[in-house]
């Protein structure tokens, strides 16, 4: 679990190809600081297992459908990337809930800079609106960030400079391609919904509507 507060950007090293699967070696001195063989670590929101380290080195296999589901396969020698150990149970929750499993993939619309802070566009995939609503959080390159506007198929986050500066944020361009994870809990409750489920209350939903006698 992790709540996408990054803690470090990081660089790609290398990038092995091994056919049907990539090993990527990524310079992380800050999040290896306690990290041991087997742990997970968030990249660009990808949660990926500690398979060797080395000092402020670290590598992780990276499957097929993580490299087709997510922004980790266009990734090369001196990439940039957010990086989050996984949360501790005595930590505090600073963002939101985040499970590190990429929903879909977003483009970088336009960006507003303003004197304090800069609006970010982003495209959003049709099948992952309905979780999504303005003022709920949302998962942009493995950083909790919450909805300050939304469209039919676009959403909006207004960025402080810390934000800015502290994240890979401050350095996308148009056009470039974020990971999206949406709120884990719009999931849970579509699908009991799809079950006939009043989540709360439990038991399928009744098609008897009663009558005064």
């Amino acid at each position: 679990m992790f709540t996408g507060i990054v803690e470090e950007i990081g660089t790609v090293e290398a990038v092995s190809d091994l056919g049907d699967s990539v090993r990527m070696s990524i310079r992380a001195p800050r999040v290896l600081t306690d990290a041991a063989l087997g742990d997970s670590i968030a990249v660009n929101g990808v949660c990926l297992t500690v398979a060797t380290q080395e000092v402020g080195i670290f590598t992780a296999d990276l499957m097929k459908i993580t490299l087709d589901t997510s922004n980790l396969g266009a990734l090369e020698a001196g990439s940039k990337v957010n990086l989050e150990r996984a949360l501790a149970a005595n930590a505090r929750l600073g963002g939101h809930i985040m499970q590190g499993h990429v929903d879909g993939t977003g483009t970088l619309l336009s960006r507003v800079p303003s004197e304090h802070w800069e609006v970010l566009r982003f495209s959003l995939p049709a099948d992952l609106a309905i979780y999504v609503v303005a003022k709920g959080s949302i998962a942009v390159n493995g950083t909790s960030l919450t909805v300050a506007a939304l469209g039919e198929d676009w959403f909006e986050v207004s960025l402080i400079p810390t934000t800015l500066a502290d994240t890979t944020h401050g350095e996308l361009k148009l056009g470039d391609t974020v990971n999206l994870e949406v709120d884990v809990l719009a999931k849970y409750v579509e699908r009991m919904l799809s079950h006939g489920v009043v989540p709360g209350l439990g038991g399928p939903v009744s098609d008897h509507t009663p009558t005064s006698d």
